[in-house]
């Protein structure tokens, strides 16, 4: 992986891994909005509730969305803007996350702030 950046699910998979051994204990768990489905599949998720935006990992104890990134060339969609600012404004602490190891920086500056 040297001559190429990381995807974002790889980036996702070693925050979450590396999240689970620094915070035992601490939940957290992905929403899966994202990825390519069918049209019956998209249509029936869509049904349930899924919403096209929403940040890709929540941490209930501590009230954290986190939106993962790419290190490099990962951008916001309009609607996750909107949902990040939703998710502010109803109280609670959403971030943008480049990388694994930018997420477990702004992780740990966030539970140091508590």
């Amino acid at each position: 992986m040297t001559d190429k950046i990381p995807s974002e699910h790889y980036e996702q998979v070693r925050f979450v891994g590396k999240f689970r051994i620094a915070y035992p204990g601490v939940r957290i768990f992905a929403i899966p909005n994202g990825g390519h489905r069918g049209k019956l599949t998209a249509t029936k998720l869509k049904n349930e509730g899924v919403s096209r935006g929403v940040p890709d990992l929540f941490i209930p104890e501590w009230g954290l969305w986190i939106e993962m990134k790419r290190v490099k060339g990962g951008r916001l969609s309009p609607e996750q803007k909107d949902w990040i600012e939703y998710l502010k404004g109803c109280g609670y602490t959403a971030m943008v996350c480049h990388g694994s190891d930018d997420a477990l920086a702004k992780v740990a500056e966030f539970v140091a702030g508590q």
